[in-house]
């Protein structure tokens, strides 16, 4: 059950993000990176779930804006 309802929620993350689809600058992926180390500190150095599902969003939209931008060449 508990793998049913992430894969609903990692779903529906991912169907937000594309329905966003901007581009992240470097200085706002910085930026993402440094709340993330601090994130991190907060929990004794263990990783949020909330962020790792983030992180596995970001993965998968910029895999998707990878491959429409090799489509469209």
């Amino acid at each position: 059950m508990r793998k049913l309802i992430a894969f609903a929620t990692v779903s529906g993350l991912l169907l937000l993000g594309l329905g966003a689809c901007e581009q992240k600058g470097p200085v706002e992926k910085a930026g993402e990176k440094i709340d993330h180390a601090i994130d991190s500190a907060k929990n004794g150095g263990k990783e949020p779930v909330a962020d790792k599902l983030q992180d596995a969003a970001d993965h998968v939209k910029d895999g998707v804006k990878d491959a429409v931008d090799d489509v469209k060449k």
